[in-house]
């Protein structure tokens, strides 16, 4: 009678470890051609240099809708549409106007610019900037 409850135990812990091992072994083995599989890796790859690609510019409003969260920055010879969407940005449009000078973090998603800070700056510091980066040692 003992060896029967030995030989009992044996079997039943045996089956219930191998069931375990098919439970892991299904998804190890996959439904479709592995080929499919490699480019979701590297749409998860984009997403993640996607997220890391936050530019910055800084230059005077150009035009302004603070209730949509829309405006454009001119940067030079360049004019940047942005999107806001933080409350911080948002806040921060609705005391701005046109042609203050702002520095604006985005990031491109879907082919849209989306602010996540808009900082207002003085005009006064900016053409500091430009003095500063203008004037060249004179060399011989």
């Amino acid at each position: 009678m003992k060896n029967m409850i030995k030989i009992l135990v044996v079997a039943l812990t045996t089956l219930s470890f191998s069931a375990l091992g098919f439970a892991q072994a299904k998804p190890a083995t996959p439904a479709t051609p592995a080929t499919p599989a490699a480019p979701a890796t590297e749409k998860k790859t984009e997403m993640k240099s996607e997220k890391a690609k936050t530019h910055r510019v800084t230059g005077e409003v150009t035009s302004l809708d603070a209730k949509a969260g829309t405006f454009a920055v001119k940067e030079k010879d360049k004019e940047i549409k942005l999107t806001a969407d933080s409350k911080s940005a948002k806040d921060t449009l609705e005391k701005v106007k046109v042609g203050d000078m702002v520095r604006v973090s985005y990031t491109e998603k879907d082919g849209k610019m989306i602010a996540s800070s808009v900082k207002a700056e003085s005009k006064k510091a900016t053409e500091k900037k430009g003095d500063v980066t203008d004037k060249k040692p004179a060399t011989k």
